[in-house]
């Protein structure tokens, strides 16, 4: 990981009309398993998050059993609610100019132009503050509306990796998605 001297935690990006990204709380357990318990939701993400989401899912997550909350993984608030996540792992080693990030929304916030304007926010901060010259992310072959909020925040589809994942008893394409910059001052 690399150091930025940045404390997570206290961090916020404001990015407008009620949408916030802050760090997870304990009080956020409660919004946490009614958006994420929801199959449409949990479909397209990694297997980390689970369906049925119960309340030992959530325990688990906001201890940090499940991501690092070392790297910058932060609630998406809307209307003082806890409704979806974005976070960012950054590589390591000769890797450590890239990161991996991803998000998730709860379903009745879809279609509504909101996850687009996070992505829009996140990846320049992030890149930003990780100093990153690489931000990918992949996206499930049947997740047309993440591959279109990426497209539309400026990153490239870059590729097709043929059956990588199997899930749901259905082995899947992913599809990878990337923004790239030369010169750091330029995010």
């Amino acid at each position: 990981m690399q150091e930025t001297g940045v404390d997570w935690r206290s961090a916020k990006i404001e990015v407008g009309d009620g949408i916030r990204l802050r760090a997870w709380r304990a009080d956020d357990l409660d919004a946490l398993v009614r958006h994420a318990d929801d199959e449409q939701v949990s479909r397209g993400v990694s297997d980390r998050f689970p369906f049925p989401y119960t309340r030992a899912d959530g325990e688990a997550f906001l201890s940090g059993r499940v991501v690092d909350f070392h790297h910058p993984v932060f609630a998406i608030e809307i209307g003082g609610q806890a409704c979806g996540g974005i976070g960012a792992r950054p590589g390591q080693g000769e890797h450590a100019h890239t990161a991996e990030f991803g998000y998730w929304l709860g379903r009745e916030f879809w279609g509504q132009g909101r996850m687009t304007r996070v992505v829009s926010a996140f990846a320049p901060w992030v890149m930003r503050e990780l100093r990153l010259y690489r931000l990918q992310a992949t996206v499930l072959d049947f997740n047309t509306g993440s591959a279109r909020v990426l497209a539309k925040c400026g990153f490239s589809e870059e590729g097709l990796q043929h059956n990588a994942v199997f899930k749901r008893g259905r082995l899947h394409d992913l599809r990878v998605f990337a923004k790239v910059r030369s010169v750091l001052d330029d995010a």
